[in-house]
């Protein structure tokens, strides 16, 4: 069975499970802690190499107040919680977006799970928090932007692979498989540049009702796909067969 290396997910439909038990939003927000930690297990058995969860966007800063409060909250708990165990685990943590708009207090917590997972080789679990995909684009573009305008590069040279380089996750293969809970089907913002090419899979499911057997079944129906990358299947075919 041909496994992902690395899954992308949209974590939706934390509020919508709270507001049909009439229960605050934050309640959900703390059900799809749970779910989290289900989904990283999943892709430890099953030899994901990486996972790229959405956890909060650059538009989410637009929520009411109260909202953005408790989620910082429940952020910090997080990482105050969980970070030992993932460590031990094997797991890398890595932050992607702005993540100058979190109190100091976050910032500092991002920066001590990022350097004591920075070894760990098990699975790269990539959190995109205040991370939105026009955002990133749009950061690889000054970049490249300052590098022509202070001579270390020529605009002639500035290509697919350069543009590449400067994105988030520049160093992981694009997401192989994208999974959005929730049943909204868009990718919303989410690794634009990334998932060019990435198998895209929607369920109803609300993020906290989350289990293995949703996951295996996208992973089933994965595995039953024919990825040709612009190519025709029999070409596709010819570069997966061994020489």
């Amino acid at each position: 069975m041909t496994i992902p290396r690395h899954l992308a997910v949209i974590m939706d439909g934390n509020g919508r499970w709270a507001a049909r038990r009439r229960r605050p939003r934050v309640i959900g927000h703390r059900a799809g802690a749970r779910a989290v930690n289900l989904c990283i297990d999943f892709c430890l058995e099953r030899g994901i190499a990486a996972l790229t969860l959405f956890a909060f966007s650059s538009e989410n800063w637009g929520r009411p107040e109260e909202e953005v409060g408790a989620l910082m909250k429940l952020f910090l708990n997080a990482l105050d919680r969980e970070v030992v165990e993932l460590h031990r685990r094997g797991v890398r943590v890595r932050f992607i977006g702005e993540r100058e708009r979190f109190g100091a207090q976050i910032r500092e917590r991002m920066e001590s799970a990022e350097a004591q997972t920075a070894g760990n080789t098990r699975l790269a679990l990539n959190i995109a928090a205040s991370y939105g995909g026009r955002q990133d684009i749009a950061a690889a573009a000054r970049a490249l932007a300052r590098d022509v305008a202070e001579g270390r590069l020529e605009p002639e040279d500035i290509d697919e692979a350069a543009f590449a380089s400067r994105v988030a996750l520049a160093d992981l293969p694009p997401p192989d498989l994208f999974i959005r809970t929730g049943g909204d089907m868009r990718i919303s913002n989410f690794l634009l540049w990334q998932l060019a090419y990435t198998e895209l899979w929607f369920t109803d499911t609300l993020w906290p009702e989350l289990d293995a057997a949703t996951l295996a079944r996208a992973l089933d129906d994965f595995a039953g796909r024919e990825r040709r990358f612009g190519l025709t299947g029999e070409q596709a075919a010819a570069l997966e067969t061994p020489a």
